[in-house]
């Protein structure tokens, strides 16, 4: 009887295509199609200007300071956003995880994630706003004869970001938190380390891969300012960001090349503080990692 080898069911099993991994299928093609494709697109279309040049849209954006001072201006903001949600998160799930209502207390301090960012800005609004209640509430006790200046600056974005992005900082560092074993903090404990020092012996070497991580998303989830910088901002001025001018650039002046190079120099400078931030990362510990949970 002649050996007829292997069908080609048994060779693409051998290789890992079973059914099983076919059903990736859909997700690779919803890939490619939302996020490869518009993204090789938007890069072919930034080095199409209406000058004609190759590099036209790019030397128009770092020749003009109003265009490329939107980068400094999306960084002071959403560099201390994130380092202030961190520094508020670490502490606060720490505190959670030794409380026995941990799921309540969790999903009262993540609701303002269900709000979304037009809402919050909407809110603050109508509360920090020039005839909001914490307004008239300071000028009606005489500790100012004016309205705070809080909402329409930089202050009113930084406050909203600031309430929207931390639910998010703290469920990632939370899940860290919790994935470390209590058995090192007991056993250290036993041997007569403070919690001080169990914090900077244990924890903290522990959780600085995974805080490294959580900086970059909140960062990244930051950056994206645009709804924030124009409800509660000064988007003209003190608050006007890079996806201000991207947005500008294409539904403005209909200058679709333009904004597509502004969208891949705002990508760009979001790998550059990512790269740089797990890159010190490396430097600074390359042990276990907590492993997170949730």
């Amino acid at each position: 009887m002649t050996d007829r080898g292997p069908t080609l069911t048994q060779r693409l099993r051998a290789r890992g295509l079973d059914g099983v991994t076919l059903l990736v299928l859909p997700c690779v093609l919803a890939i490619i199609a939302l996020f490869i494709y518009p993204f090789l697109y938007g890069l072919w279309l930034s080095f199409q200007p209406k000058d004609g040049t190759t590099m036209g849209n790019y030397d128009r954006f770092f020749r003009e300071p109003f265009l490329y001072k939107t980068i400094w201006t999306t960084l002071k903001i959403s560099i201390p956003v994130t380092i202030l949600n961190l520094l508020l998160a670490v502490p606060i799930a720490f505190r959670v995880r030794l409380m026995k209502h941990q799921r309540l207390l969790t999903t009262i301090l993540v609701l303002p994630i269900t709000l979304g960012t037009v809402l919050v800005a909407e809110g603050m609004l109508f509360y920090f706003g020039p005839q909001g209640w914490f307004s008239r509430t300071v000028m009606a006790l005489g500790l100012m004869d004016h309205a705070p200046s809080i909402t329409h600056g930089y202050w009113g974005v930084f406050l909203s970001l600031l309430i929207t992005g931390f639910p998010f900082t703290f469920l990632l560092t939370l899940s860290y938190v919790t994935g470390i074993e209590p058995a090192l903090e007991q056993a250290a404990a036993t041997l007569g380390a403070g919690p001080a020092a169990r914090f900077r012996e244990i924890f903290l070497p522990l959780l600085l891969p995974g805080l490294a991580i959580t900086f970059c998303l909140s960062f990244v989830q930051a950056y994206s300012v645009l709804p924030s910088a124009i409800l509660v901002g000064d988007p003209a001025n003190t608050t006007r960001v890079i996806s201000i001018a991207a947005y500008q650039a294409a539904f403005e002046d209909y200058d679709y090349s333009l904004a597509s190079a502004i969208a891949m120099i705002m990508g760009a400078v979001q790998l550059v503080v990512v790269a740089a931030i797990l890159g010190a990362r490396t430097l600074v510990y390359r042990g276990p990692v907590a492993a997170a949970k949730g």
